[in-house]
């Protein structure tokens, strides 16, 4: 799982085998390791009515309903997004997609993983 932080933006790209644990155990993490502490990153499907993301300590997590899942990972959607009011009038933008192969593939980096990339047919 890819994440991606900009501003008041989080973005989640997940590979195929992440939606299909989604899919199948209703959640799916990863991690980044700095040595003394890890930041823990989890997609979680939960019973509530909207997409929601949480920071606390060393955890995002991000909690998308059930039928916001079951929805994306049964069909050929990419992805899904919300905005979160945040308490000082601000909003956090969610996004969450599928990670397709890229168009030009980079030297070193696997892809085996990741979604055809639907602009491959147009070519």
């Amino acid at each position: 799982m890819k994440i991606r932080i900009k501003g008041n933006t989080l973005r989640l790209r997940l590979s195929q085998s992440e939606v299909e644990e989604v899919k199948s155990e209703g959640r799916t993490s990863d991690s980044i390791n700095f040595g003394v502490r890890k930041l823990i990153y989890t997609l979680q499907v939960i019973d509530q009515p909207e997409v929601t993301a949480s920071y606390d300590g060393d955890f995002i997590m991000i909690d998308v309903p059930s039928q916001v899942s079951e929805q994306w990972v049964s069909s050929n959607q990419v992805g899904f997004e919300a905005e979160q009011p945040l308490k000082d009038g601000d909003k956090l933008h969610i996004l969450v997609e599928k990670d397709f192969q890229c168009l030009n593939p980079r030297r070193g980096e696997d892809e085996s993983d990741l979604f055809d990339n639907p602009l491959n047919d147009v070519c």
